[in-house]
């Protein structure tokens, strides 16, 4: 079994229908630009090595926007994984919307 999973951006979208391949839910999803660079600083942040690679995602094979590799952390699935990085990522969209 991998010590790693992989994040496409796609699975954190708003704007990405499940069938399209958003993993979490319309109400948790992130709406605006995502980048992989800015879910490798927001996984780091919360305690995770994760390294950015340029892939694209199978289902948007004409856009590369690259993808991160995580490594996994006992006890905390892809699922849960995915939950706490949108909600880090909300957490920064906010902060850089209150900063002058």
């Amino acid at each position: 079994m991998p010590d790693h999973f992989y994040v496409y951006p796609s699975y954190l979208k708003r704007s990405v229908k499940r069938s399209e391949g958003r993993r979490v839910p319309e109400s948790v999803a992130v709406g605006g630009e995502l980048t992989a660079e800015g879910m490798r600083e927001a996984a780091q942040a919360l305690g995770f090595h994760a390294e950015v690679e340029t892939k694209h995602y199978p289902k948007e094979a004409w856009r590369v926007e690259g993808r991160i590799k995580v490594a996994k952390k006992k006890g905390v699935s892809k699922a849960e994984f995915l939950r706490r990085l949108a909600k880090e990522l909300h957490t920064r969209a906010q902060a850089a919307a209150g900063a002058p």
